[in-house]
């Protein structure tokens, strides 16, 4: 692919080397649909094979959201077909396994609330620069599907396992302030201020020994790959969930905006 490619990624070349990659639905909060879902498996071959390109920060368009999940018309889809829902497994391994063979930098702006695939990029940044006043949640327990498409490979090293299940069993949401204090961001800091402190540190990581700077990057992903059995296992378990009724009443609760009632968490009569 060429960035001309891309729909719903705009791609912007700062100097020294730095490309700003922006999810761009902003009329949907960034919200990840097919296309978009797709993209991300692919943005991150192409621009490691730029060699113009030595830094890369990624950030959604408009002021209320970095990505705000899956777009719910794709979860209805996976809930009903199996096509499907293997198509989107596949997709999630991709946008993972890809990121973490990238050799370059990447950096993430979260300029807003960051869910779903959208939080998968955001959390799996090397530098993460989040918004004091921005909440993320993995989300999934919400909808009725477990924890699958990144968290179970990041989040425990990240803030450690008795946090991890907390949040991820819970799907409470988390502000940049306590996002930084917990260690699932490198630093909160003012909306406004987010996009300059990602790309001074972007110019900054370009002015470095890229071969050193690499060479680090590829050895501490590397206790990403010794958790790519977890990951697998997780994203597995999440696509059974799919298959299974919980999702449609979370679906369900989605759309009407109430709380739901999975047929899980009923008592046997």
């Amino acid at each position: 692919m060429h960035y001309e490619d891309f729909q719903h990624l705009l791609f912007e070349r700062r100097p020294d080397g730095v490309l700003l990659v922006t999810l761009n639905r902003p009329e949907v909060m960034n919200a990840t649909n097919n296309q978009m879902h797709w993209e991300l498996t692919q943005v991150w071959g192409v621009v490691d094979a730029d060699p113009t390109v030595k830094v890369i920060v990624v950030t959604g368009a408009g002021e209320r959201a970095f990505s705000a999940g899956g777009d719910l018309s794709v979860v209805e889809e996976m809930a009903n077909s199996q096509e499907a829902t293997m198509r989107v497994m596949k997709e999630a391994s991709d946008i993972v396994y890809n990121m973490v063979a990238c050799d370059k930098p990447i950096i993430s702006a979260i300029n807003g609330t960051a869910v779903g695939a959208g939080l998968a990029v955001a959390l799996l940044a090397d530098v993460s620069v989040m918004a004091e006043d921005a909440k993320i949640t993995d989300g999934h327990a919400r909808l009725g599907v477990s924890a699958g498409d990144h968290a179970a490979i990041i989040w425990p090293l990240l803030c450690g396992m008795a946090k991890a299940k907390y949040y991820l069993m819970t799907a409470d949401f988390v502000d940049g302030k306590e996002a930084e204090r917990l260690g699932l961001v490198t630093f909160c800091a003012p909306r406004e201020e987010v996009l300059p402190k990602s790309l001074a540190i972007a110019a900054k990581l370009a002015r470095g020994s890229q071969a050193a700077i690499r060479a680090t990057k590829k050895s501490l992903n590397n206790w990403l790959r010794l958790a790519g059995p977890v990951f697998d296992n997780s994203l597995a378990l999440e696509m059974l969930c799919f298959l299974g009724p919980d999702v449609k009443e979370g679906l369900d609760a989605m759309r009407g905006k109430r709380a739901p009632d999975f047929p899980s968490a009923r008592l046997p009569s």
